[in-house]
């Protein structure tokens, strides 16, 4: 089975990797910014897709299917973000004759629509947050429906995810405003300006589940995922298991999500999200039908790769394991390297995007660490899509192992002539209230880094010596070349290259 891999980035050389190890023949797909990215040197052919503005080539359908067609792709694995949610692209997929590496298009149809999820996840007999389960529409009473549902609240998008379309509300007289501006958001990012209301929790716990079905009905869990440390309603430090999560709550959240995967005959893998309130108690708020961006934490935790199972049941296999041989060691933390500025006592910030040529990289190693990435030296870092860097993670037998190793990591990641987050995360993972697992969705709204001396410039001269030092003898795969029969860029053999 030849597969295609429709995103960019680390998720794109990910995909590529478990391709690589399943002996499966590949294909990237790249804007015109992206020509020299790392996943088109990865991928057995590279062939362009449009313009770098996503909407003309990793959002569009024609464009990915045409590069289907001309590489005789047998299957398309979306990744996460752009396409990977969208029931049509499935749809479109199947009809050319091809393999959706993800859940069938009816099951996306589901998930993809916030409100339609909640009206499934009830008759399955989960526990779903108060409040109309239907759109918001011109005709409704705002202050009435406002007043209902109380202050705080949420205005979210009906669809998409990574935390756009949402806006907060804490006084009746901002609701219209809140509405709008959401709406606004959602249309430009999802195509559809859909929008509901929802209770806020304060200092809620975000918990998610991760499933695994073959479309049959068989559906196992992979354990839960603590999401709680968010900035923008976006994750920044992931980890698996839970900390603080009796195994009570435990059970009734895993067995919850089951019983939705297997009403909707879940295939591939997915994601049922949870807010856990303050007094134990769970709500269902959505299913993520694709890999998490945080998957790698629940695959340290289980020895499970999450990417070549759901290459597996794509090729028709039934699930290999019951839910009796899944085991959890350890625990697993992730932490998202980004390009962005974040917030700093000494210098300001407030997440905006950086960007700038990678003059020096160093990615930490050792036991227990783990590095999803698609740097390189000489790198340019724009601001065309997300600002997601990396993702570092570290493993341990214990939890206080796990986070030690990850800040360890994080210190010996070292990134030249571009600002990120790495400071930030360090600081967020030495507060007392991360130690000791004490933390919530609203954390970061009122956490203040301690101040902190600025951080020494590497100078560029320096940064190059060094860099010819740590990359002797490091194994590159070669440039890629155009083939003069169809003109698809295609990659060489990998070759032990001398650096200088």
């Amino acid at each position: 089975m030849k597969v295609l891999v429709a995103n960019r980035g680390e998720i794109a050389v990910r995909v590529l990797r478990a391709c690589r190890d399943l002996g499966l023949p590949s294909v990237a797909v790249y804007s015109d910014v992206d020509r020299d990215a790392l996943h088109t040197r990865y991928a057995d052919e590279a062939l362009p897709i449009g313009p770098t503005p996503a909407h003309e080539s990793y959002l569009s359908i024609g464009a990915i299917l045409e590069a289907a067609r001309r590489s005789g792709a047998q299957a398309i694995h979306p990744g996460y973000g752009f396409l990977s949610e969208a029931p049509a692209f499935a749809e479109a997929v199947e009809a050319a004759g091809m393999v959706f590496v993800g859940p069938r298009p009816e099951t996306l149809r589901v998930t993809g629509n916030k409100v339609a999820a909640r009206r499934v996840a009830r008759e399955a007999g989960l526990p779903v947050l108060s409040g109309p389960d239907r759109p918001w529409v011109e005709a409704d009473d705002e202050q009435s429906v406002g007043l209902d549902l109380g202050y705080p609240l949420l205005v979210k998008a009906v669809s998409g995810g990574g935390g756009r379309g949402i806006r907060l509300v804490e006084r009746v007289e901002d609701l219209t405003m809140m509405v709008s501006a959401a709406r606004r958001e959602a249309l430009s990012s999802f195509g559809d300006d859909g929008v509901y209301l929802e209770p806020l929790i304060d200092r809620a716990r975000h918990i998610e589940v991760q499933i695994l079905g073959d479309g049959t009905g068989r559906v196992v869990h992979l354990g839960e995922r603590e999401c709680s440390i968010q900035r923008r309603r976006q994750k920044l430090i992931e980890e698996a298991p839970a900390p603080s999560l009796c195994e009570g709550q435990r059970q009734a959240l895993t067995d919850a999500a089951v019983r939705l995967g297997q009403m909707l005959r879940y295939r591939s893998l997915g994601t049922v999200e949870f807010l856990l309130d303050g007094h134990g108690g769970f709500h269902f708020i959505e299913i993520n039908p694709r890999i998490q961006v945080e998957h790698p934490v629940t695959e340290l935790v289980t020895g499970i790769d999450l990417v070549k199972e759901q290459l597996r049941l794509a090729a028709g296999r039934t699930l290999s394991l019951g839910q009796e041989q899944i085991e959890l060691r350890g625990a697993a933390i992730e932490a998202r390297v980004l390009a962005e500025s974040a917030p700093d006592a000494d210098i300001g910030g407030d997440f905006l995007p950086t960007t700038g040529e990678i003059t020096y990289l160093k990615e930490p190693g050792g036991p227990g660490v783990r590095v999803d990435s698609a740097l390189y030296q000489g790198m340019r870092v724009t601001a065309d899509y997300d600002s997601l860097l990396a993702k570092v993670i570290g493993w341990g037998a214990t939890r206080a192992v796990a986070l030690v190793r990850l800040r360890r990591a994080l210190r010996e990641f070292q990134v030249g002539g571009l600002t990120t987050d790495l400071s930030y995360l360090l600081q967020i993972l030495e507060s007392a209230a991360f130690v000791t697992g004490q933390v919530h969705t609203m954390f970061l709204d009122t956490y203040q880094p301690p101040r902190q001396r600025p951080a020494a410039t590497l100078d560029a001269g320096i940064a190059a010596a060094v860099a010819y030092l740590t990359h002797a003898n490091r194994r590159m795969p070669t440039a890629r070349h155009r083939d003069p029969s169809d003109g698809i860029w295609r990659a060489a053999a990998w070759r032990e290259q001398m650096v200088g």
